[in-house]
């Protein structure tokens, strides 16, 4: 993908977003889903795609800010974020109809009304395959491009992933890239079926990870 950065990253840690740091999270997950393939599908002109992304990412963080968890990020002492990551505790993975209808014209702003059909599509999609069972779910996860590869998301995902551990509870992913897949699965996931959108679009892969009796350990978690 992007050229790596020469850029020490030693000294970071994991730790809960800020409230005044939804923008930059927002910024950061745009740029590491520039050339992801589900988004190029719903977002079609190149030019706008990566701060159509941006605003997607900010109403994301909407929804699952309020709950335990939901946003974390690897970031630097000085503040620099480096990678960040989503997740909905067990029961709140779904928004509840009223809150997808008062944030639809948000959302009608990002893909437009020709690219909504296509985002339903996604959304469909996705619903139809969700597990049932309690687990944690992580919906996005980007890492700045320049550190891609250097070890920054697998820190950032083994945080949450050791509290699955502890507390017993699976957790559940959306793959949208193929050269994801390995990644995820050094981290315990496992493909449990492929999802195909219609008219050519790209695949998904639902990918599953059942609790550890051994924890994983990360980078000491910043205040």
């Amino acid at each position: 993908m992007s050229t790596r950065t020469t850029l020490p990253i030693a000294g970071y840690g994991i730790r809960f977003a800020r409230s005044s740091e939804s923008g930059a999270v927002a910024a950061l997950l745009a740029r590491a889903f520039s050339d992801d393939p589900v988004m190029a599908w719903m977002i079609r002109v190149p030019a706008d795609r990566e701060r159509r992304i941006a605003r997607y990412f900010e109403l994301a963080q909407r929804q699952v800010r309020p709950r335990a968890g939901g946003v974390r990020v690897a970031a630097t002492g000085d503040g620099r974020l480096l990678a960040a990551a989503l997740w909905s505790g067990p029961g709140r993975w779904k928004t509840s109809a009223p809150g997808e209808l008062a944030a639809l014209p948000r959302y009608v702003r990002v893909f437009g009304l020709r690219g909504m059909s296509r985002a339903g599509e996604v959304q469909n999609l996705m619903h139809g395959a969700h597990p049932d069972a309690p687990h944690w779910y992580l919906p996005s996860v980007g890492t700045d491009p320049g550190l891609q590869g250097a070890g920054v998301g697998s820190a950032l995902l083994r945080q949450q992933l050791t509290d699955c551990d502890r507390l017993g509870l699976p957790a559940y992913l959306e793959s949208s890239k193929a050269a994801n897949v390995p990644f995820y699965e050094r981290l315990g996931f496992r493909v449990t079926s492929e999802l195909r959108l219609p008219q050519g679009g790209p695949a998904l892969w639902p990918m599953w990870r059942e609790p550890s009796s051994e924890e994983a350990h990360g980078p000491v978690e910043l205040g």
